[in-house]
């Protein structure tokens, strides 16, 4: 199973468990869609845009001296935008409805945060050793 198939597989398992959930995807850190599993048909400007708010984030923790980028919070009026970093090369993003429990968000993705980061790391690891 490549990959991208493992990293979906995983994007589908994280909605199984968090169904308010509308949408998910993970792009690398340069904003290239790795696998979604969103109805959003904008998944490509959904992920340059995450690269670009990340790019901004990770200067603002270094900056206030708070370390290396975790993850983003945005509340809109209807609903959340969060995006938690996958592994040294990926992010993970995810669309979500108002009426969310955040804190229940916050822990599945970063479960599934790390297992996706895991999958790209080991990849581009593989690659690079090819």
């Amino acid at each position: 199973m490549s990959a991208e198939a493992e990293v979906l597989e995983e994007l589908g398992r994280l909605r199984a468990r968090v169904p308010l959930l509308s949408g998910a995807l993970a792009a690398s850190a340069d904003g290239l869609v790795l696998a979604q599993d969103t109805s959003a048909a904008e998944a490509e400007t959904i992920a340059a845009l995450t690269a670009a708010a990340l790019g901004v984030a990770q200067r603002l923790t270094e900056t206030t001296g708070q370390g290396g980028f975790r993850e983003l919070l945005v509340r809109g009026e209807h609903g959340y935008v969060a995006t938690y970093a996958a592994g040294s090369s990926a992010v993970l993003t995810l669309l979500a409805q108002p009426r969310i429990n955040v804190g229940r968000l916050h822990l599945e993705a970063r479960r599934a945060s790390a297992r996706i980061g895991a999958l790209v790391d080991g990849a581009l690891e593989r690659l690079e050793n090819s």
